[in-house]
């Protein structure tokens, strides 16, 4: 029987009832972070919490990271950033959406720190300060990403105004590296000399450029802080090589029956796999309602129409495919070739984790890790493994 919230709706999930789980190493988040302290080198090392920490809950993430060493964190939103600082009393926070009309008393009342994105947001910021608030900003520079952040040009000659006020004293210069994941990648060298031209202009300023692939481009592009991200929560950061991180979230779907469908029946909506041999199909409570997307489906979708490779779980350590459509709760698995009798009812399949990489599992869906981690839906029951001393 589900217990009721105070508002007398039924609370998701209730513990030995779940229909899927996620069980997150908190020891894993905290070596992953390490690990990427060790590649920053002199830099210090962030940690990005955005999306509830990436999907895994922002809490034990956040105190976690703090003891692991991290001290500075990023935010996407305000809301965000209070949520880290009833956590985190002692630690610096920066809001990478900035500052916008309206929003400012958020800033002063967490303290805060903006992420000056844009013209508009440096007149909101310096209308803030101007009655005397005190609160250090940071300045967004575009070198090549085309989303957020002065151009060039315009930092430069923001530098150069010998007519800005003496109050605008940003603490430091950020970047965001489009192409880091491709190493090899002309555009990554190209920005680095564009924020080297910033960063020398402002004179003696923090900076940051590297995201969690852009530690892995070298010391040169490492500056004062770097900020990783999905390297923290064990994603990959850089294509076509081994990920080094290790697993943070096992997510798991419990069997709800088990069936034998005859060579030439078929199976799920569409009809879109008809058996070719009689095959025991294991159906699992998940589906794209809980982020399981349904772009897995092993037929019947665009996606799959392309000649990618349908995933697979993990189930008692043997790989078993999905079967037809994935949907809202309810997703197929071939393990006709297990054992016979060793799949039965409220057995759990490995979705994705230790056994199973997310990025693989990312990679048949035509999306990415970070895509997969922030789409964890509300079903889950989450099983925190302590921190090892």
């Amino acid at each position: 029987m589900s217990k009721l919230s105070a508002s007398g709706r039924p609370t998701l999930p209730v513990a030995g009832e779940d229909h899927a789980r996620l069980t997150i190493d908190l020891s894993a988040l905290a070596y992953n972070w390490r690990a990427m302290d060790r590649r920053s080198g002199a830099a210090r090392t962030a940690a990005v919490l955005k999306a509830d920490a990436y999907g895994i809950g922002l809490e034990p993430a956040a105190k976690t990271f703090h003891q692991a060493g991290a001290r500075d964190f990023f935010v996407a939103t305000p809301a965000e950033g209070a949520a880290v600082r009833a956590v985190l009393p002692d630690a610096r926070i920066y809001v990478l959406s900035g500052m916008w009309a309206g929003a400012e008393r958020l800033f002063f009342e967490y303290d805060l720190v903006p992420v000056i994105v844009s013209e508009e947001q440096l007149v909101v910021f310096m209308s803030a300060i101007a009655d005397g608030g005190d609160i250090p900003c940071v300045l967004h520079v575009d070198t090549g990403m085309s989303r957020l952040g002065l151009r060039v040009e315009d930092a430069l000659a923001l530098a150069e105004d010998i007519a800005r006020p003496a109050s605008f004293s940003p603490i430091m210069l950020l970047s965001h590296l489009a192409c880091a994941d491709e190493p090899s990648h002309a555009l990554n060298r190209q920005q680095l000399q564009r924020f080297r031209s910033v960063v020398s202009a402002f004179g003696d300023i923090d900076a940051t450029l590297a995201n969690s692939a852009g530690i892995f481009l070298g010391e040169d592009y490492h500056f004062t802080l770097t900020r990783p991200g999905i390297a923290l929560y064990g994603g990959a950061a850089v294509n076509g090589v081994p990920n080094p991180m290790k697993p943070v979230v096992t997510a798991e779907a419990r069997i709800l029956q088990v069936r034998d469908v005859k060579a030439g029946e078929s199976v799920g909506y569409g009809a879109a796999v008809v058996c070719a041999r009689d095959t025991r199909v294991a159906i699992a409570a998940i589906g794209y309602a809980d982020g399981y997307m349904r772009s897995l489906s092993s037929a019947g979708i665009p996606l799959r129409q392309t000649g990618l490779a349908g995933p697979s779980g993990m189930l008692h350590g043997h790989p078993v495919p999905i079967i037809g459509r994935v949907t809202m709760d309810l997703t197929h698995f071939d393990v006709t070739d297990l054992p016979a009798g060793s799949v039965r009812p409220g057995d759990f399949i490995e979705l994705f984790g230790r056994t199973m990489p997310i990025e693989d599992v990312a990679r048949a869906a035509g999306t990415v890790d970070y895509e997969l981690l922030t789409s964890l839906g509300n079903r889950y029951e989450r099983r925190y493994e302590a921190l090892k001393k």
